[in-house]
């Protein structure tokens, strides 16, 4: 049972979902944003595109990988981070730093998931996504730590840099969404409205308020 600090929603697609602000819906206050800012936001609700870089097997990786590394299996957030991965990968922007050694991040990504099915395919006679969840969070722990065997698959692959990546790309895509948005209380872009109530502890009429807050 669900207490007020800790209650329970459930999200569009059925499933629950813990959060501290369960009546709170961000778009419910996109009228009060610029133009541009409402399309790019409410874009985010309605991402369904054809991959342009996946192909569907490693779709189907990333999106086992993504809802066990994100901990959320709500379809269409998954495909949101799926998208956004594969926008990334698409169009070849600029990654700010990389390691020596440590490959772009769409060579890194899918000479990767070609060494994760193969590890499968070589240990379990299975894919990745066709793998239980405990058999999946194995692998990608030794990934992250750098421990994935067989060498023979890992050698050229630099592991803790792929977890990173990986890691990077769904966070940033999973706390774009206006869904999440909503449940950790984020009340969105404050332009061209801004804040008024400056003082500690009080907010805006329109900021999220805590469910046992009235």
């Amino acid at each position: 049972m669900s207490s007020n600090n800790n209650p329970t929603a459930i999200s569009p697609s059925g499933l629950s979902t813990i959060t501290r602000y369960p009546a709170y819906d961000v778009m419910m206050h996109a009228e009060h944003w610029d133009e541009h800012t409402r399309q790019v936001v409410t874009a985010r609700l309605y991402r369904d595109n054809p991959y342009r870089y996946l192909t569907t097997l490693e779709a189907e990786s990333l999106r086992s990988w993504c809802s066990l590394l994100l901990d959320d299996e709500r379809a269409e957030i998954i495909q949101f981070v799926l998208g956004h991965i594969d926008k990334t990968l698409s169009d070849g922007r600029g990654e700010g730093q990389r390691g020596t050694g440590v490959p772009p991040a769409g060579k890194l990504i899918r000479d990767g998931l070609k060494a994760v099915d193969a590890t499968c395919q070589s240990l379990h006679t299975k894919r990745f996504f066709e793998l239980d969840a405990e058999m999946q969070k194995t692998l990608m722990t030794d990934i992250s730590g750098d421990q994935a065997e067989p060498a023979s698959i890992w050698s050229a692959i630099p592991q803790k840099d792929l977890f990173k990546k990986l890691l990077q790309l769904s966070v940033e895509a999973y706390y774009s969404h206006p869904t999440i948005w909503s449940e950790i209380g984020y009340a969105g872009p404050a332009y061209p409205r801004g804040y008024i109530t400056a003082n500690p502890g009080q907010r805006d009429a329109w900021e999220a308020k805590l469910g046992d807050e009235t």
